[in-house]
């Protein structure tokens, strides 16, 4: 792994648990952490940050963008329509091992700068980020 690649890493792997924090503090339970999609051997077809419950029952499945810098564009911005659908898909895999569908829904948690801003509802499987 380059230095790029790995410092990338970890400050993913940092906004992520400043998400997680965010939404245990407002009161969501995390269901599961990292959920993929493998296609083959060594090809990931889909993958879900974090899969979430909401205190209504809601599944949600949440998407974390970090952005160090503002002129990097806006941390919600970077998640585009390839990006959903990879996310759809997993969720798709995901509640095929369920036996009974709750209501679900896909939110976007986007640090930018350090600031944490909590998409509801950000896209949904059939539109584009809103």
């Amino acid at each position: 792994m380059g230095a790029t690649r790995g410092m990338s890493k970890e400050r993913g792997d940092a906004g992520e648990a400043q998400a997680l924090a965010h939404l245990l503090q407002q009161g969501l339970s995390l269901v599961r952490r990292n959920y993929r999609v493998a296609r083959g051997p060594r090809a990931r077809a889909g993958e879900i940050d974090l899969i979430m419950r909401d205190a209504d029952g809601t599944l949600v499945f949440v998407e974390v963008r970090s952005r160090a810098q503002p002129s990097q564009g806006g941390a919600a911005a970077s998640v585009g329509s390839a990006k959903q659908r990879s996310i759809v898909f997993a969720s798709q895999h995901f509640l095929n091992s369920l036996r009974t569908l709750p209501p679900c829904r896909f939110d976007v948690v986007a640090i930018d700068a350090g600031r944490v801003e909590w998409l509801r509802g950000a896209f949904d499987a059939q539109s584009p980020l809103r």
